[in-house]
């Protein structure tokens, strides 16, 4: 123990002393943005290069269709290689549906949570968390946005049910098989990200299309999962929900725009110290009824540390880095976020990437 710990603050001060404290660098360890082809570019790579990004995401339009494994491992090395402070390299391999790295791509066969979950066996659980594990560690992935710990109340939801991506109804059947997700992830050293916080589960409308309203359907009881698993200390990072919640947030902000819900409930009341990551923030549930610089300054002050910029919504306005990277460093010299905030946030994402 002793040893790990002292391994874990050696790498720390690596990561802190790899960058200067400048408001430039935190500012670009809180943005995660996605690729936008199948080879790095090179906006991309100077952005890397520069510490104006924290991270980067991969989706399946970033796979070449031959060689797939060499050539996502070399852009994984790439813009690693290029990074000051080392980078979260980041996916969305749920399994089933929800899966980047499908078996076209001569990739391991996965299944959907709703499948294990209905199966009940942690072993099958088990064995198909270590195969994705392994695989993204494998291909220089660090990060997986992975597992969904939404419960499964409304089964015509649009966006997880749909798509078999809860493991249950019942809080306690999540938490058993997502804890299994996460000790598999662990073993191979990549970061698991539960979502979607407050919960999901009951939505009747698909965030990425606009807003979701679940004030009328949202229960108590969707808390349970992030209740059980930090008390477990199985809670890497949390993802958050765009959906609309009055009875967590009366005035109708998204709960990535809520403080009421992601510093009130999710740091205060339930006692999650690690790194918040927003959900998508071109998703239209967003990007359509805030404005960019609107939802950058709320999403900050709710408590998001990481800002996801995914660049794969369809009919979504491209934000570069450095506008989104000039409207937070306007916002602090303006004094609508201050910069202990900002510094908050940087002291989260090094100590999470001090694991890495």
């Amino acid at each position: 123990m002793i040893k790990t710990l002292t391994v874990a603050l050696s790498l720390l001060t690596t990561v802190c002393y790899a960058q200067t404290d400048s408001l430039d660098i935190k500012i670009g360890q809180m943005l995660l943005v996605g690729m936008n082809g199948q080879e790095v570019d090179d906006q991309l790579l100077n952005n890397v290069k520069k510490g104006q990004v924290g991270g980067v995401i991969f989706f399946e339009k970033n796979i070449t269709k031959t060689n797939s494994f060499i050539n996502l491992k070399r852009a994984t090395w790439t813009l690693q290689k290029a990074a000051p402070t080392p980078l979260f390299v980041a996916i969305d391999q749920e399994g089933g549906t929800v899966n980047r790295l499908k078996e076209k791509y001569s990739f391991p066969k996965s299944v959907t949570a709703e499948y294990l979950g209905e199966t009940n066996s942690l072993d099958s659980t088990k064995f198909y968390a270590e195969i994705t594990a392994s695989t993204l560690s494998g291909l220089g992935f660090n990060v997986n946005f992975a597992p969904v710990v939404d419960l499964s109340i409304n089964k015509d939801n649009p966006v997880i049910a749909k798509y078999g991506r809860s493991f249950s109804d019942d809080p306690s059947q999540v938490v058993k098989h997502a804890s299994e997700v996460i000790d598999a992830h662990r073993a191979y050293n990549v970061i698991t990200v539960l979502k979607h916080f407050p919960g999901h589960g009951s939505s009747l409308s698909d965030t990425h299309l606009g807003i979701a309203d679940v004030t009328d359907y949202w229960q108590k009881e969707e808390l349970s999962p992030y209740i059980g698993l930090l008390d477990a200390e199985k809670v890497d990072a949390v993802m958050t929900a765009h959906i609309v919640n009055k009875q967590l947030e009366p005035a109708g902000l998204p709960g990535t725009l809520s403080r009421k819900i992601m510093t009130g409930i999710l740091r205060d009341s339930l006692g999650h110290r690690g790194v918040i990551f927003s959900d998508d923030m071109q998703m239209h549930a967003i990007e359509k009824h805030f404005g960019l610089e609107n939802a950058l300054l709320l999403a900050i002050d709710a408590g998001v540390d990481v800002l996801i910029f995914s660049n794969n919504i369809q009919n979504s306005e491209v934000r570069t880095v450095d506008t989104v990277h000039s409207i937070i460093r306007k916002l602090v010299k303006e004094g609508k976020l201050t910069e202990q905030r900002i510094n908050e946030s940087y002291e989260r994402i090094l100590k999470l990437k001090s694991r890495l």
